[in-house]
């Protein structure tokens, strides 16, 4: 008989919850708990540490394994010093693009064209709010050289097939002046990271 898997905690960035969710759901992952941090965050990765070791203490004696689903994320290996401390596992990967491409075909698609710009579902979604007002660029459209001048293309990494993300992914990257490639990374890098390692992740569909 198989043993139930441990109770755990996934303390997530808040960028990340909707496609950890799927994840969850498409495996029953019914022992796993979620809680997330504002992915606004990200402006200041100086926070992330002591705001993940904030969690991962309140969290403490109520499960039996916490994980970190986050990237270093800007934090300078601040974040890795926290969760070694506390003995917490993070995934692999310096920020989410690398997770979910994979380690090996992110540093290859990096070094055929290093002044690549990178959109996911998430980005996608709230490009406007977090890209152009979040950089000052609907007031100060003079500003867009300044920030992408040095760039020549979007890649746009989609977790899930979706035309409507697509066709604002390719708008974006028009509106950014730059070259627009897609690519399907699906969410199997999350899954493998969260589900037991006696059982198989089943990655939702690209589709889905």
């Amino acid at each position: 008989m198989t043993p139930a898997p441990p109770k755990t905690l996934v303390i997530a960035c808040g960028a990340l919850a909707r496609e950890l969710l799927a994840v969850v759901e498409a495996n029953r992952l019914t022992h796993l708990e979620i809680t997330c941090l504002p992915a606004i965050l990200h402006n200041r990765p100086e926070k992330i540490p002591a705001e993940v070791r904030r969690k991962i203490r309140a969290a403490r004696g109520r499960y039996d394994e916490i994980l970190c689903l986050y990237g270093d994320c800007g934090t300078g290996g601040l974040l890795d010093a926290v969760l070694a401390e506390e003995r917490v596992a993070r995934i692999e990967g310096a920020h989410c693009y690398e997770f979910f491409m994979g380690a090996p075909d992110f540093a290859a698609l990096t070094d055929a064209d290093p002044a690549t710009f990178f959109l996911t579902d998430y980005l996608v979604r709230h490009f406007d709010r977090l890209i152009i007002k979040g950089l000052g660029l609907d007031r100060f459209p003079q500003l867009l050289p300044t920030y992408f001048g040095n760039y020549t293309r979007v890649v746009y990494l989609a977790q899930i097939e979706d035309a409507a993300l697509d066709a604002k992914a390719s708008a974006a990257a028009q509106r950014l002046g730059l070259a627009y490639e897609k690519r399907v990374t699906g969410l199997s890098g999350i899954a493998g990271f969260v589900t037991p390692k006696n059982a198989d992740a089943t990655p939702p569909s690209p589709s889905s």
